[in-house]
């Protein structure tokens, strides 16, 4: 995987606004139309980008309440469990860590009460042997994106 400096550049603005004309873009970047689009496939042919999604506010959707989870799997069932709780409402990201859990999850609720009933059904998942859930309070920075 050989990525140039026009290459990050790409991927950069693409992240700051995947919406932007590609005529705009070639031309703000210096490069040919054909140039950019043929970069663009092959980073996507490369699985480096690997989709275009709107960023929402969820606080602004009545998601003001952000949660993350610590899971702990027994006997073995780590992947099975990933694999079930990655469907769930609510999850926006589910982690294989290590440390004292096996797994962290990211979720957003409306209320307390959804809070409360989620935790309850993972809870009841056959292998989850234990949770532990920090409320967040403030959220700093919440963004996928990052300066590379």
């Amino acid at each position: 995987m050989s990525l140039d400096q026009m290459d990050y550049k790409i991927i950069g603005a693409l992240t700051e606004d995947s919406r932007k004309p590609l005529r705009e873009l070639a031309n703000e970047l210096g490069i040919p139309f054909s140039t950019l689009y043929s970069k663009i496939k092959r980073l996507e042919n490369m699985k480096i980008i690997t989709k275009y999604v709107a960023v929402c506010d969820y606080s602004r959707l009545g998601y003001a309440l952000t949660a993350i989870t610590e899971i702990t799997v027994s006997k073995g069932k780590l992947v099975e469990i990933e694999k079930k709780v990655a469907v769930m409402n609510n999850v926006i990201s589910v982690y294989d860590v290590t440390g004292e859990s096996d797994i962290m999850i990211v979720t957003k609720f409306r209320t307390p009460e959804e809070l409360s009933a989620f935790t309850k059904k993972l809870l009841s998942l056959e292998y989850v042997e234990r949770t532990y859930t920090h409320v967040v309070l403030n959220i700093i920075k919440e963004d996928l994106k990052m300066n590379i």
